[in-house]
């Protein structure tokens, strides 16, 4: 079982605040699958317009935490750290689901496995849970581009 915290995902993701969504790793199953986490907290700048009387984390932000996180196990296949010559970046979104509402004080369990990956391209399946019930799910389509 491989554990990555903050530090480390700082070195492989080029994300910062308040657009890193990663908060640990908890398990990397080589070349296949991760686990991660993130802790919402109700400091976080997008409750502030989102909603004003009744916060809930955006799904379209649920959607980023699944597409970091299978960046973060595709640059450990691909031993990649971050820098300024690689950008992830989306190609596609599909099956997208949403089930449960997410709100500060939950603790979100990302949990990708890789589907395929052929050249440049990578396609992962996500999910996240809270407190084991599923709150949203999506595959997710990517590429990676290596800058001059």
């Amino acid at each position: 079982m491989t554990v990555l915290d903050i530090n480390r995902i700082r070195e492989i993701l080029p994300h910062r605040y308040p657009f890193l969504l990663i908060d640990r790793v908890t398990q990397v199953v080589d070349g296949k699958s991760l686990t991660a986490l993130k802790n919402v907290t109700a400091n976080e700048p997008m409750f502030t317009g989102h909603f004003e009387n009744q916060p809930i984390f955006p799904g379209v932000l649920m959607i980023e935490c699944i597409a970091q996180a299978s960046a973060l196990l595709a640059s450990l296949i691909l031993d990649a750290t971050a820098n300024r010559k690689r950008l992830y970046l989306f190609a596609g979104v599909d099956r997208t689901r949403f089930k449960r509402i997410v709100e500060p004080g939950d603790q979100m369990c990302i949990e990708v496995e890789l589907k395929n990956h052929r050249q440049q391209v990578w396609r992962c399946t996500g999910t996240i849970t809270v407190d084991g019930v599923l709150a949203c799910s999506a595959d997710i389509l990517f590429t990676h581009k290596d800058l001059p």
